[in-house]
């Protein structure tokens, strides 16, 4: 499974210039866990950062000025940081496997003399095959729509097949958009697929309680609200593990006793609940907000072709918090699998990071100038050493060993 190894965002909204994991600048720096959550208070910047990961996804999908335009965006100069005239940066690091050379992926936004927003410039670098140090050599690199891309997985013409001139139709539109679909550049298109499969959750629970009449997804989508159609697409294509599933989320929610599939007679597919201290079943309608989430993340942790990286703004809302442990464990065995993703959270809950340990946990704050800061929970002095003589990250955390705002 491909893995963020680290990202720097800077001039989107709040964060001026944040950094998680190692990037080209932080060569130094570890790379990011398979699971990470992010803590602060209230208006430092925890939804900024999901949507920073958004954001990048719907310039892909969709062109930077669409991307921007979006109603919750706003528009370019909504979304660059108050006061700064520099253009909203991207440096990301991934790995496509263990074993393969790790890319580095440069993204500048700023306004044309129009004011639309377009992309400034794009880079793409790697390491020679067989290069062990050094600075990693472009094979993508676009300033204003012109540069050049080198084909196959090469970055020198002795290596690779040929060197070739870009001019972009359209700056808008990002380069590993189009040269993504070739099969001349194979390093693109992973990287690509790899960018379009981030996986944002939003969900809404009343939403997940629609049925519709037909259709079957094969993932679930940002808002639940095709959470029938998921479970159509598995029952349809795997009846077998489909019904392990059922078994195993059964197992996992608070005063069920199992889960059971009953076909309507206008052939939609309904789930059956029995629970605890009643003798008729009930369904997904009539389930509570906070079971029916619990519902959709754990049947989220059942899919069989995972995102690469999911994103989650704070899962707890309408759970417990004897709840939250288990979440977070299910959270960590999902994470750790093969072929698991990485998941990125953002949280209140102290009994959430309780399960978490200090190199999985960044702390965002908000200077007196208005922007975010980040760093580790492990970087805080006396906090891994508290952490090494038992006490839980989270009661650290309630007790204020972080030194952050009240929540």
């Amino acid at each position: 499974m491909a893995i963020l190894e680290g990202i720097q965002i800077q001039n989107y909204r709040a964060l001026k210039d944040v950094v998680l994991g190692r990037t080209i600048f932080e060569a130094k720096a570890e790379t990011l866990p398979r699971l990470m959550a992010v803590i602060g208070a209230n208006g430092v910047g925890k939804s900024s950062l999901l949507d920073a990961l958004g954001f990048l996804g719907d310039c892909l999908g969709e062109g930077v000025e669409a991307a921007c335009d979006k109603p919750h965006r706003g528009g370019f100069e909504r979304l660059r940081t108050q006061g700064s005239t520099e253009p909203i940066c991207f440096e990301i690091r991934y790995r496509e496997n263990s074993n393969s050379r790790p890319i580095n992926y440069t993204l500048h936004i700023d306004c044309d003399t129009q004011g639309r927003p377009v992309v400034t410039r794009e880079r793409l670098r790697q390491r020679r095959q067989g290069q062990t140090d050094g600075q990693p050599y472009s094979f993508v690199d676009l300033t204003d729509g012109k540069g050049f891309a080198w084909s196959g997985d090469a970055t020198k013409e002795q290596e690779g097949k040929d060197k070739i001139s870009i001019k972009m139709s359209d700056r808008q539109v990002l380069a590993i958009s189009t040269l993504g679909t070739l099969s001349d550049h194979p390093r693109i298109a992973k990287f690509r697929k790899f960018l379009s499969g981030w996986y944002l959750s939003y969900f809404v629970p009343e939403l997940a309680r629609s049925q519709p009449m037909s259709g079957a997804d094969p993932h679930l989508d940002r808002r639940g609200e095709n959470l029938a159609k998921y479970l159509r697409f598995i029952q349809r294509e795997r009846p077998i593990t489909f019904k392990d599933m059922l078994t195993r989320v059964s197992r996992k929610i608070p005063g069920i006793q199992s889960i059971k599939s009953v076909p309507a007679p206008d052939r939609r597919l309904l789930l059956e609940f029995h629970a605890e201290g009643y003798a008729e079943p009930f369904f997904q309608q009539d389930m509570s907000d906070g079971s029916l989430k619990l519902l959709a993340y754990l049947l989220l942790m059942e899919d069989p072709v995972p995102a690469p990286l999911i994103g989650i703004e704070e899962p707890e809302n309408g759970l417990h918090h004897q709840l939250l442990g288990l979440l977070a464990s299910e959270f960590k065995t999902f994470a750790s699998q093969p072929k698991g993703p990485q998941i990125l959270i953002t949280t209140h809950a102290p009994s959430l990071v309780d399960a978490l340990s200090p190199d999985e946990v960044w702390i965002l704050t908000k200077g007196h100038d208005g922007f975010s800061n980040m760093k580790r929970a492990k970087d805080v002095p006396s906090v891994q050493a508290m952490f090494d003589e038992g006490i839980p990250l989270g009661s650290l955390w309630f007790s204020n060993h972080f030194g952050l705002d009240p929540q």
